[in-house]
């Protein structure tokens, strides 16, 4: 898949995308997932929806392409399915067709914020707060 080699931390980036993915299986096959304490009926699907435009976006932000950013679109959608399979066997957490369709809104919502100008969030973040590396003030 293409990389976008303007950004200065990529390898860095690329490590905290694989553990936030890492973070979403853990919550997603753990017996006991933390609770937020408050009350609305339909938290759990914001957070799965959230949870998925954040991978989807974060991402999109490292490769550009179309092709790329189709696979992982795909992929984060088909990782969303299985978790659920898993649920549902596990005995201990429940498949939702609901948790199905928040994950693959919420991949869709990061996939269309990562084209145009929110591709380079990253980079305005890298130019904007993070110093440069001491190669780069030479």
């Amino acid at each position: 898949m293409a990389s976008d080699s303007r950004l200065k931390y990529r390898a860095e980036w690329i490590y905290v995308g694989w553990s936030l993915v890492a973070l979403v299986i853990y919550l997603s096959v753990t017996s006991t997932p933390p609770q937020l304490d408050i009350e609305f009926k339909y938290l759990d699907k914001l957070e799965h929806l959230f949870a998925y435009a954040v991978l989807m976006g974060w991402f999109g932000q490292l490769y550009h392409t179309q092709k790329s950013r189709i696979g992982y679109l795909l992929g984060f959608i088909a990782m969303g399915i299985g978790l659920e399979i898993i649920q549902g066997v596990g005995g201990v957490r429940y498949f939702e067709y609901g948790d199905i369709a928040a994950n693959s809104i919420g991949a869709a919502i990061g996939w269309g914020m990562s084209r145009g100008r929110g591709a380079d969030l990253l980079k305005l973040f890298e130019h904007w707060v993070l110093p440069r590396r001491s190669s780069e003030r030479d």
